[in-house]
């Protein structure tokens, strides 16, 4: 069997794995990327979530032969020249996590959700979120912080959205 290519946060990577191994494996396993989590394993905690082309998806369930056809983006993704990407740098701000282990999947549906709705309503941010669980209750501080991403970087309290 032929090495798979696939291309993960802007470089080829020819993979050993069987076409139908999920891309999660790939990317944790093989790739070394730890963004993505492996949480339920079925799609449902969006643990796992990563960019597909421009798509938020669960690399849990897609077999890595889905994804070669796209390029993929990992949270690792989203930095440039080792400048966090503005949703990153508003999580922080905004102390949108507590465990973490969420936040990856939060972050990348998050992006998907900016690249589609630059200006996305709260209702708008919590209906891109519903596939993205978080045990921590930090929802309200998450809400936030992508407001303030697609702020530009201001907090949503002082640009007179108000609180999420």
């Amino acid at each position: 069997m032929a090495p798979l290519t696939i291309t993960v946060n802007g470089r080829p990577h020819a993979v050993a794995s069987q076409p139908d191994t999920p891309l999660l494996y790939v990317l944790r396993n093989e790739l070394e990327l730890n963004g993505p989590k492996f949480g339920c394993g079925l799609g449902q905690c969006g643990s796992c979530t990563v960019l597909l082309g421009d798509r938020a998806v669960r690399s849990c369930l897609m077999p890595v032969s889905a994804a070669a056809a796209s390029p993929i983006t990992t949270l690792e993704g989203l930095s440039k020249d080792d400048k966090l990407h503005p949703l990153q740098e508003a999580f922080i701000a905004e102390q949108a996590l507590q465990c973490g282990y969420c936040i990856g999947g939060m972050i990348m549906t998050a992006a998907a959700l900016l690249a589609k709705t630059p200006k996305p309503s709260p209702e708008a941010i919590r209906t891109a979120l519903r596939g993205n669980l978080c045990r921590c209750g930090a929802h309200l501080r998450i809400v936030r912080a992508i407001e303030r991403a697609a702020n530009g970087g201001v907090s949503p309290a002082s640009s007179g959205r108000g609180d999420a």
